[in-house]
């Protein structure tokens, strides 16, 4: 359930006259996530929901999508034509000096910078500074709760045992083949996450000598042999509403002994 209290009493401690969440066909992550929209297809129309410091919430909405924030306290107000959104937006606002939104000043955090400049132009004209919410943000959205600390920690376990795994696969096929390659330990790995039903965004990177050094290298099908230096970047989660990555890097020498310069320059790193 939403905190309204909560975040009320952050507005005012911040000195802030509101938070004005603005959402167009799931544009505004952050929005929807604080809202607690359920997973699933967003809608295609504009919503704006206006947290102010004191007093109930109010609600814009499409009149086609106009149970768009049913799930959430306020009163509502219906818009269709464009001329009525903006009369809305400026309604929401009025006599607000303060409103923070997912906007970030000249995008230097990209991360919360959600909202378009034209919506950001809007709330301007009617008056009120915009204000970057990233300190709500790490308030209600970036903390984890229990459930959440939980269920990395269970994907943790896994991603960890993903490692002796991809380890163990490298020796065999070198004791076996002579040589594995880059891909052939990324589809272990992914065989692991899938056999303890983690998920992930992108599948790891696998990279072999000179190509651990490039940080977002693309796994490939360089050869893997006897005397290489293996880096494995690899993240996941539990595929479960509102799991969290379990990030981990590690590297391998391929070889009975690690050489002198390799464990040095691992120490300092």
């Amino acid at each position: 359930m939403l905190n309204l209290a909560a975040i009320q009493t952050a507005l005012r401690e911040s000195h802030l006259d509101g938070w004005l969440m603005y959402d167009f066909r799931a544009s505004n992550i952050l929005a929807r996530r604080i809202l607690q929209f359920a997973d699933g297809p967003a809608g295609s129309r504009r919503w704006v929901y206006f947290i102010p410091s004191e007093g109930p919430p109010r609600k814009l909405v499409h009149r086609i999508e106009s149970g768009a924030l049913d799930h959430l306290p306020g009163e509502k107000q219906v818009y269709l034509k464009w001329q009525e959104f903006e009369a809305g937006v400026a309604a929401l606002v009025a006599g607000r000096k303060r409103v923070a939104m997912e906007y970030s000043p000249r995008n230097g955090n990209p991360y919360i910078s959600r909202v378009d400049a034209g919506t950001v132009e809007l709330v301007r004209e009617a008056g009120a500074e915009v204000i970057p919410s990233g300190d709500l943000i790490q308030l209600f959205e970036a903390v984890w709760d229990d459930e959440q600390w939980a269920m990395h920690l269970e994907a943790s376990l896994h991603t960890d045992s993903a490692y002796p795994a991809a380890w163990s696969f490298i020796a065999q096929e070198i004791r076996s083949r002579g040589e594995t390659t880059e891909a052939a330990v990324r589809d272990v790995i992914m065989a692991h996450f899938a056999q303890h039903r983690l998920t992930t965004y992108h599948p790891p990177i696998v990279g072999v000598n000179a190509n651990s050094g490039d940080p977002h290298y693309e796994t490939g099908t360089a050869p893997i042999r006897p005397g290489d230096f293996v880096l494995i970047d690899l993240w996941a989660k539990l595929d479960q509403p509102r799991a969290v990555y379990s990030d981990l890097t590690r590297v391998g020498f391929v070889g009975d002994s690690v050489p002198a310069k390799y464990e040095s320059i691992f120490q300092i790193v």
